[in-house]
């Protein structure tokens, strides 16, 4: 009976895992994008240049470049939020719901925190205003920001992360967490990322952002 157990439960994972695979890895991976988005090269590419995970995801947002590039550039624990799940990515705070002047200063070699102390996290590589932004560490993780103008006054947001898994038991955790949780944190971040700029105002006058 053992025997016919052990046998059943590795059929059942073998079968779960060619499911995933074949099926649900590229439905996450390319959630929302279009073909020629998820082959077109993007700056921040040659960071990692043979990832394990390469994930394109992209929303349309009836709002030009203007208006979401202030949201990204206030990204990060301790500044804007992630604005997704809060209680799991920004330590149970709200994120941010407007406009923060005094965190649109961001510039290349700047961190993007992913830490509670906000010391740690992804270095600013590049810094394109309005169009592209890239975070990342060479040869290990790379995450791309880019707007592109449609018809409609609208923009077409994408998402790129290219990371390297680890093997070793410290970094195991990590490259699970990035497999199967990245893709519903992801598309969090870009339904309410998209809900901020079709609906927030940008603030007139002093306080509001520099036009890029």
């Amino acid at each position: 009976m053992r025997s016919t157990g052990r046998v059943i439960m590795v059929t059942l994972t073998a079968a779960a895992a060619l499911t995933y695979i074949r099926y649900v890895r590229p439905w996450q991976l390319t959630w929302g994008a279009l073909p020629e988005e998820v082959s077109r090269r993007l700056p921040g590419d040659d960071l990692v240049p043979n990832p394990t995970f390469n994930a394109t995801r992209a929303i349309t947002i009836a709002a030009p470049p203007e208006r979401i590039w202030p949201w990204l550039v206030q990204a990060g624990l301790t500044r804007g939020g992630w604005y997704s799940y809060d209680i799991l990515d920004n330590l149970g705070r709200p994120s941010a719901r407007r406009i923060i002047p005094e965190l649109q200063n961001l510039g290349v070699g700047d961190i993007v925190p992913m830490s509670p102390d906000g010391k740690h996290g992804l270095p600013v590589h590049a810094m394109e205003p309005p169009t592209s932004m890239v975070w990342g560490t060479p040869g290990d993780t790379s995450w791309t920001w880019q707007l592109d103008p449609v018809a409609g006054n609208s923009t077409r947001l994408i998402s790129r992360v290219r990371f390297r898994y680890r093997w070793s038991p410290p970094a195991l955790a990590s490259s699970v967490l990035v497999e199967f949780g990245d893709i519903w944190m992801m598309r969090r971040m870009l339904f309410n990322i998209r809900e901020r700029a079709e609906t927030v105002p940008l603030q007139p006058g002093p306080g509001r952002p520099p036009a890029w």
